[in-house]
């Protein structure tokens, strides 16, 4: 069922629950190319695929740019 996480200050359609891992490949993001808080928590990279997203959650999405 399609329901609604706040990536960002947006609300964005997602089929929920899903891992953040899942939702980054939906929004076309590599998960390796990105920083994310969910719910106020910085979540370490080799949690994406075991941290699930829920109806209402929050994310922050940071892309890293590398350069100088």
């Amino acid at each position: 069922m399609n329901q609604f996480v706040t990536a960002n200050g947006k609300s964005i359609e997602a089929k929920l629950p899903c891992s953040i891992e899942e939702f980054l490949v939906a929004q076309k993001l590599l998960p390796r190319s990105v920083v994310v808080e969910h719910n106020g928590e910085a979540v370490a990279p080799s949690e994406f695929s075991r941290r699930q997203l829920n109806a209402g959650d929050r994310l922050e999405i940071v892309k890293i740019v590398a350069g100088g």
